[in-house]
């Protein structure tokens, strides 16, 4: 009844439109998800925003859909975003990039440019498989970091050992960071991984090192 009252009065759009759009923005929203998913989702620890992306696509639509034919509609926008919060921040910077596609491609089939949609998978997907293949065909490095927590004697008494162990397992070490409490050495490393690295040798050597004393090591990526 609504929607008829709107489209006789040419205050909206037709009901068929506004289904296919919805729909489109669906498939580009699961489009999204998978490329997410593809290319990052299994070696980032994220905050789980892609679990809103199959349902924020449609939804941004329909929302620009509603706000094209009211100039105040459009002008309260951000009031009416302003409850929106995200408890959890964002921890992986990728993240920000499919949320700024997923954004990008709803507002674009709400307004009707399906090409620049289109055009705009096609870029980002070349682009994140240019990525992919020279990240596993050249093997091009980032820095990644680990942090490493020991007792104190047992670093000081095996300081050059230790030092060796990382300078020979990793490429570009640098000591980022040096704390001293509660009987124990906390170390903050960045590097760059070597070729032919054995995580599991390395975590074996370095409790031989350490002793009988507790390791704890965290890492982005070992």
């Amino acid at each position: 009844m609504i929607l008829a009252q709107m489209v006789s009065h040419g205050q909206g759009i037709a009901v068929q439109q506004m289904a296919i759009a919805i729909g489109a923005s669906l498939v580009a929203s699961v489009v999204v998800y998978v490329m997410y998913h593809l290319f990052y989702g299994s070696r980032t620890v994220g905050a789980g925003v892609d679990r809103s992306f199959i349902i924020g696509g449609p939804a941004i639509t329909a929302l620009f859909l509603g706000i094209q034919s009211s100039i105040p509609l459009s002008l309260g926008l951000l009031g009416a975003l302003s409850f929106v919060r995200f408890r959890t921040p964002v921890k992986d910077s990728a993240e920000i990039g499919f949320l700024l596609l997923l954004i990008a491609s709803s507002i674009g089939i709400a307004t009707g440019t399906y090409a620049i949609v289109v055009v705009l998978f096609v870029v980002v997907l070349a682009a994140l498989c240019v990525q992919w293949f020279v990240r596993n065909r050249f093997s091009l490095r980032r820095p990644a970091n680990i942090m490493v927590s020991m007792d104190k004697d047992a670093y000081y008494d095996r300081r050059q050992d230790i030092d060796g162990l990382f300078r020979g397992s990793f490429d570009n070490l640098c000591v980022r960071t040096m704390s001293v409490a509660d009987g124990r050495v906390s170390l903050h490393y960045q590097f760059r991984h070597k070729g032919g690295f054995d995580q599991s040798d390395f975590i074996r050597r370095l409790n031989d090192l350490t002793g009988p004393g507790k390791v704890e090591i965290f890492s982005e990526a070992l």
